[in-house]
């Protein structure tokens, strides 16, 4: 297993190896696992990595402890950073958060305790998030004198509806995870410790589904999502067309008649 500084990448509990279920956990508890330059760059290198990894099948992003999933960038790092440095570093984020979003394979936000700031950005980039009961987000990048800058903005209007994320983004109010579940931040709530097994729960179920498929139905839900409806629709019968001449669509018909499990051969 690759070692980071910053970061712990293991097979997710309660799953085989065969499974291709990995997490990647944010790994600064003593710090609520604030956002460093070296975790900035070690998320992106180790996400570029993964991406071309052909045993992966869901990715499960975390953070380590109970008590966050990540307060957002390290403000004691950036405290008299100059303005080139900081621009540096923003280039990385940018970059790691952006492999987030387009990661050809599923990722499912597992969040324990604080989402704050870059942390909440970070969890929304992911296809969805599972949250404990016990999860608190905001994005209260205003009272600092700044604002989102790892696409919060984008992403929770987009998610949470125009009227209810401006609310949010003007005044920087926390909100928990009830709230997050109603306005459909998160997926599911859960009991305090369980984010991460539910997460695992449900990266058993996608597995069962035809690896191609899982990721074009990601690829055109994601990329259709930013365009109008008939572009969109013709992006989905692209990938479409593609999987019907696929071995796996063969597969599926054939499991579906015979009464078994299908037999993927990811082609």
């Amino acid at each position: 297993m690759q070692q980071f500084d910053t970061l712990r990448l293991a097979p997710a509990p309660g799953s085989q190896p065969e499974d291709g279920i990995q997490v990647l956990s944010l790994n600064r508890p003593q710090v609520y696992n604030a956002m460093n330059t070296r975790m900035f760059i070690e998320l992106r290198q180790v996400l570029d990595q993964l991406a071309h990894d052909d045993s992966l099948r869901v990715l499960i992003l975390t953070g380590e402890g109970d008590k966050a999933f990540s307060t957002g960038g390290d403000l004691k790092e950036r405290n008299g950073m100059s303005d080139d440095t900081w621009r540096r570093q923003h280039q990385l984020i940018e970059e790691a958060f952006l492999a987030v979003k387009d990661f050809p394979l599923p990722v499912i936000a597992a969040v324990e305790g604080h989402a704050h700031g870059g942390g909440l950005e970070l969890a929304l980039m992911t296809d969805f998030i599972i949250a404990s009961e016990t999860a608190s987000f905001s994005l209260p990048e205003v009272t600092r004198g700044i604002m989102p800058g790892g696409g919060g903005v984008q992403n929770l209007a987009r998610i949470a509806g125009m009227p209810r994320a401006k609310q949010l983004l003007f005044t920087g109010d926390r909100f928990n995870a009830a709230d997050a579940a109603r306005w459909g931040v998160v997926n599911e709530v859960c009991p305090a410790g369980a984010a991460l097994s539910k997460a695992v729960e449900i990266a058993l179920r996608i597995i069962k589904s035809a690896p191609m498929s899982v990721r074009y139905v990601k690829l055109s839900a994601s990329r259709g999502g930013e365009v109008d409806f008939h572009t969109g629709y013709a992006m989905d019968i692209a990938a479409y067309n593609v999987l019907v001449k696929s071995d796996d669509r063969l597969e599926g018909v054939a499991a579906f008649n015979e009464k078994r499990a299908p037999r993927w051969k990811n082609g």
